[in-house]
């Protein structure tokens, strides 16, 4: 079945919308059609609408800027608008930049991850529209990883950051649009939202059965096969092993040149773990942890991708590498992400639980335990801001 984005919905049918109306727009270089056309020069190129404001999330408009990098402030080559960025100093439009504009179209492209910060910035966007009395209207996308099934622990709101502004599970089985409704539903963003729906696309749909064009949301987003690991490839984040920043496979190769690879691959697969092989590895990252250093390490090959559960092989990867390397292996300290004084991988885990728990050695299955028993309440709960069967 031909899947149909937001944008190319909201061109087809509901430019009464847009007319007679002064538009900003948060996007990003994903914000395309399936025919790549940016949402930026179509809406630009519309007669009857004003394109008045550009706004940008983290990595910057086109994508250029590293993770983490602050964006500054710059102007669109195509528009010649100037573009505000909504990652570093300022994580919203302040009342200035809003000021004047009837809507906000937000169209970015979502990895499915809590921790992937376009989310967040969409929640704090519409924060501020809600203050303002700008009407929000949110062009949905595929979740890359489908919406049939969530995974991993919702988080202790004490331990709320820009990887996790609001509790959802690690893998939160929803899409933009309905991750939109849920800040007016649950979190008391009482914004005027309009979501532009997407056509053909079902929950169980992964990202390779929309047939829609892969564009990298970020630097280190290049595949949808990254896209699948990141829930769980994005923990290395809180420690000292190499997440394959710096490398062609980011996420997917996870090592230091602590590890002895082979042993670290063997270790892991005696785990079991549904829907996965580790290839032993060795890579030289170029920037970021370790460049220019050999890492071993393992290569995650994802060989079932309906079985396989990344939160889960995550925590397995990163408690294995402390086992086998236990004077060496280390948790990232702090600044990460705004956040300057707790664990980075505290604020990813959302808990400090998990931590402890791996660093007292505890089983892999006991882990699990605690964070599935909260899952049951969350499925039930999101059935109330689903849009799609």
């Amino acid at each position: 079945m031909r899947v149909e984005s937001g944008l190319e919905v909201l061109l087809d049918r509901h430019l009464p919308w847009l007319r007679g109306r002064r538009l900003g727009l948060l996007a990003h270089q994903a914000s395309v059609t399936r025919d790549l056309a940016h949402v930026a020069q179509l809406l630009n190129d519309l007669r009857g609408v004003r394109l008045a404001r550009l706004f940008a999330p983290e990595h910057g408009l086109w994508g250029a800027a590293q993770d983490h990098a602050p964006v500054a402030s710059t102007r669109d080559q195509v528009t010649g608008l100037e573009v505000w960025s909504l990652y570093g100093e300022r994580r919203a439009p302040t009342p200035e930049t809003l000021a004047g504009l009837d809507a906000l179209v937000v169209d970015l492209q979502d990895i499915g991850a809590r921790y992937y910060t376009f989310v967040w910035t969409l929640a704090l966007a519409m924060r501020e529209c809600a203050r303002a009395g700008v009407r929000v209207i949110v062009l949905d996308r595929p979740n890359p990883l489908g919406g049939d099934r969530v995974e991993g622990n919702l988080p202790d709101p004490a331990f709320a950051s820009f990887v996790g502004l609001y509790p959802l599970p690690a893998r939160h089985g929803l899409t933009i649009g309905e991750l939109a409704r849920r800040f007016v539903l649950e979190e008391g963003i009482r914004c005027d939202l309009t979501v532009a729906r997407m056509r053909g696309w079902r929950r169980a749909m992964l990202w390779e059965d929309t047939g829609l064009p892969w564009v990298p949301p970020s630097p280190n987003m290049p595949t949808p096969d990254t896209a699948r690991v990141y829930p769980g490839g994005c923990l290395i984040e809180g420690t000292n092993l190499s997440e394959g920043r710096g490398t062609t496979r980011p996420f997917e190769w996870v090592g230091a040149p602590y590890l002895d690879g082979h042993r670290y691959a063997e270790a892991l697969d005696a785990m079991s773990l549904p829907g996965v092989r580790f290839r032993p590895a060795r890579f030289v990252p170029t920037f970021h942890k370790w460049a220019g250093e050999v890492c071993g390490g393992v290569q995650i090959h994802v060989t079932d991708r309906r079985r396989f559960r990344p939160f889960r092989t995550g925590v397995a990867a990163i408690s294995v590498a402390r086992r086998l390397a236990p004077a060496e292996f280390r948790w990232k300290e702090p600044p990460y992400e705004f956040e300057h004084q707790r664990l980075p991988i505290d604020i990813l885990f959302g808990t400090d639980r998990i931590r402890t728990q791996i660093e007292g050695g505890t089983d892999l299955p006991v882990i699990e335990a605690t964070w599935r028993t909260a899952l049951p309440l969350y499925t039930r709960r999101r059935r109330a801001f689903m849009i799609y069967d």
